[in-house]
């Protein structure tokens, strides 16, 4: 029996051997290969236009007035003004702006990363997923120097 496994788990690991390669050459092609920004990451890149990315955090205070807006399959921006907040949770394609946010919050006035968010289709009014949070990036804007700007 053992002569039979030993054969078959050398053939196997040989097989792997021989597959790293080729999957090193298609790692290294996609790196060198431009990739096309999507509609959404265009548009976030829009919103972060003059701002500068922070220390992630895992948890955010929130504000009814601040507003939270979906960008289609990419991520979940909260707040407005100085500082905005971005996450791009753990699957932004099934992020939809047209769905309605639920938030069952765990932890009081905050949004938190393990915090649940379902979505809700508007014209059914039915459930059509979860959304599983990740750290939040804040953006601030950058306030440009006039005295910098002179020189």
């Amino acid at each position: 029996m053992t002569s039979l496994i030993h054969p078959a788990l050398i053939a196997a690991a040989s097989l792997g051997l021989l597959a790293a390669p080729a999957l090193a050459n298609e790692q290294g092609q996609a790196k060198d290969t431009p990739v096309e920004q999507t509609k959404g990451e265009k548009k976030l890149a829009k919103i972060l236009e003059g701002r500068v990315a922070g220390e992630p955090r895992s948890c955010i205070y929130t504000r009814p007035s601040e507003s939270m807006r979906i960008i289609d399959d990419t991520a979940i921006v909260y707040g407005r003004g100085k500082t905005i907040y971005v996450n791009r949770t753990a699957h932004p394609e099934d992020l939809d702006d047209r769905d309605i946010m639920v938030v069952r919050r765990f932890s009081g006035s905050q949004l938190c990363r393990q915090d649940i968010v379902t979505t809700i289709d508007p014209g059914s009014r039915m459930f059509s997923g979860s959304i599983f949070l990740s750290e939040f990036i804040p953006y601030t804007r950058v306030e440009s120097d006039p005295a910098a700007e002179g020189n």
